[in-house]
């Protein structure tokens, strides 16, 4: 999960303007998701209905990190049930830290997928398969086409298709997310969105977000545990840049409102 401050012009399923989702700051705090009573009262989705017997959830993230911030939980419950898992990385996450001394592109393009082995083996993953499609982090425009005619050769019938929600705020989120529903929807696959950044820049009630379209998949202590440790792979995302002085990419206030006791999906 990249972190951006610009935002690309809005191609979404309603409408709004090209700033209204801007990625700035330190966001709406975690404190204000966690006071507000619509986000518990969330309905509730089990993994074993979002990915019935003998479908196959396939998760398309953007950047190494983002398949497991957002749905780390939902694929160690799924791995439980014996369920297939297909993750399908569509950038190797290069642009996450521009100019560093310390994280050059090609050191980010070796380390990144690494966390992200690492991370998969600490959520204790079986029949999990990772296709690494290598497109441009950064280039939503151009990786979009592309990466929707790479679906449409990956996916199956009976797949369950999750991706990052198509109005996230982040450039390469949305992107991934229009290039998922279309790969799906000609398909006829069912496809499932996550919210990652909208957390930042949402905020409780925000008539922007589809709401009614929320469910819950509350974790387990076990199953949070294994998440929260996961999180713990991606160093190059968490720790300090020393080389240039700089904050991590995700700090702990971002990290607090993705590594809650419960996933949200849009269904």
């Amino acid at each position: 999960m990249a972190s951006v401050t610009t935002r690309a012009p809005a191609e979404t399923e309603h409408d709004t303007s090209d700033n209204d989702r801007a990625i700035v700051g330190d966001g709406t705090p975690e404190a204000a998701w966690q006071g507000w009573a619509r986000l518990s009262a969330l309905p509730e989705v089990e993994p074993a209905e979002l990915v019935p017997f003998g479908a196959r959830a396939v998760v398309v993230a953007p950047h190494p990190d983002d398949e497991v911030l957002g749905t780390g939980g939902l694929l160690a419950r799924l791995s439980q049930l014996s369920r297939s898992i297909l993750i399908v990385a569509v950038t190797d996450g290069t642009a996450s830290h521009p100019d560093s001394h310390g994280w050059p592109a090609e050191r980010l393009a070796k380390e990144r997928p690494q966390e992200t082995r690492d991370a998969l083996q600490r959520l204790h993953l079986r029949q999990v398969q990772v296709v690494r499609l290598g497109l441009q982090d950064g280039g939503a425009r151009q990786f979009e086409p592309v990466l929707a005619e790479r679906l449409s050769q990956l996916l199956q019938p009976g797949d369950v298709v999750f991706t990052t929600w198509r109005n996230d705020g982040h450039p390469d989120h949305e992107a991934a997310g229009r290039a998922v529903h279309e790969a799906a929807g000609a398909l006829e696959l069912p496809c499932v969105e996550v919210p990652l950044w909208t957390w930042h820049w949402a905020s409780p009630d925000d008539t922007r977000v589809p709401w009614s379209r929320a469910r819950r998949i509350v974790l387990d202590e076990a199953t949070h545990a294994r998440k929260l440790r996961a999180v713990q792979a991606f160093r190059s995302q968490i720790e300090p840049d020393a080389a240039m002085g700089r904050t991590p990419v995700l700090p702990d206030h971002v990290l607090a409102r993705l590594t809650r006791p419960f996933e949200v999906v849009l269904i």
